[in-house]
């Protein structure tokens, strides 16, 4: 008598399928990504996938929200400008392991569907950064280096959105333009909030 294999189900049948589309993403990058690829990788078909995920542009924004760590933990260097440098380079560690050309690819979905770019905007809104900014923010108060202030959510994600316009402009963000972006840009917006 031959043993049958048991189906995957529910979260370990989803992990699978993430995995296999972030595998892709890396191999293949966004634009040659395709739902037959993902399926063969993950050892399932097509309408499978498809029950899941309606389109390749909410398959790759879930297997990278995925990847996304879900605690991340506030750089502590000692101080302010630091731990900025700190962020805004895991920042772009992370943007980097997704490829320019993979962010691009669903942004241009993003434009052309607005359902995309919906989904878009609830996932950039449930990702930590308000609480890791704001925990930076706190430190450097009690430090000294800076009066306390609450941070606002689209502050808080201006790190993710200067990195992403970095690597999408120029292919890659250097630790040049990370030092800018944290001493041209973000350090005087945290100190003219703070003065507000």
């Amino acid at each position: 008598m031959t043993e049958r294999r048991s189906r995957r189900r529910g979260e370990e049948l989803e992990r699978a399928i993430l995995d296999a589309a972030w595998e892709e993403l890396k191999a293949s990058g966004y634009a040659s990504l395709t739902m037959e690829a993902v399926a063969a990788r993950a050892g399932t078909s097509k309408p499978v996938i498809y029950r899941r995920w309606p389109t390749r542009a909410e398959l790759v924004i879930a297997a990278w929200h995925r990847e996304m760590p879900t605690r991340p933990v506030a750089p502590d260097t000692g101080s302010l400008r630091g731990d900025l440098l700190a962020l805004f380079t895991r920042v772009t560690k992370r943007a980097d392991s997704i490829m320019s050309e993979s962010i691009a690819g669903v942004m241009g979905e993003a434009f052309r569907h607005p359902d995309i770019a919906e989904l878009m905007r609830k996932r950039l809104a449930s990702a930590p950064f308000p609480q890791v900014i704001q925990s930076i923010i706190d430190r450097a108060a009690e430090r000294g280096e800076m009066p306390p202030v609450t941070i606002t959510p689209r502050a808080a994600r201006l790190p993710f959105d200067l990195v992403r316009n970095e690597t999408i402009l120029n292919g890659e963000t250097s630790r040049t333009a990370i030092t800018e972006l944290v001493d041209d840009v973000y350090l005087p917006l945290l100190r003219g909030l703070a003065a507000g």
